[in-house]
């Protein structure tokens, strides 16, 4: 009897296995669409809205013209307790002091961690750090998904204020392209 169990109980699992191999992924189409779409997500995301506080140091970028954080801020300076919000408020400056240009604000401005690099990243090793969960916060696609579509500190990026340039596609289609990637399973180009 208790070689009929394990005989049956190998049986359904091999059963089960071969179903999830059989199990259809992204139909190629999706994936040659989703590849295609996350060149332009690249796009936004290595832009200076995006890339300046996504380094590959220590070091927040400022400017369209990338160039290191003014106030000498780092990780270290964050660490030791400088807290980024002591400037950069909850909304750009001009909103509340009338300041064009000044510090940009948007509600929990800060760092990500550091091992969200999207400065000098092809856009290949991007997306695959991007569905790295280390590297995302535990994110997965749907979250990532979400995460760039409502975050408010994402959504800034349109509306960064001063003579600041916004990233290369409107959020509205940036989102559409992220999802288009997100449907393709994270096709990487």
């Amino acid at each position: 009897m208790k070689r009929y169990a394990l005989i049956t109980a190998a049986i359904a699992a091999a059963s089960a296995a071969i179903a999830f191999a059989q199990a259809p992924g992204p139909s190629d189409d999706k994936v040659t669409a989703g590849k295609k779409a996350f060149v332009d997500v690249a796009k936004v995301l290595q832009s200076p809205r995006c890339a300046n506080c996504h380094p590959p140091d220590d070091r927040p970028r400022q400017g369209d013209t990338p160039r290191p954080h003014a106030q000498n801020i780092s990780r270290k300076s964050v660490d030791a307790g400088v807290a980024c919000s002591t400037c950069h408020q909850d909304r750009n400056s001009e909103d509340t002091i009338g300041l064009a240009g000044g510090p940009p604000g948007a509600p929990h401005w800060g760092l990500p961690p550091a091992n969200q690099v999207f400065m000098g990243l092809t856009p290949s090793a991007l997306c695959a750090q991007l569905k790295d969960p280390a590297k995302t916060g535990n994110r997965d696609l749907a979250a990532l998904l979400d995460h760039v579509s409502n975050d408010a500190l994402v959504k800034w990026g349109w509306n960064p204020g001063g003579k600041r340039s916004v990233p290369p596609l409107s959020h509205e289609k940036f989102v559409a392209a992220f999802k288009t990637w997100v449907d393709s399973g994270g096709a990487c180009p």
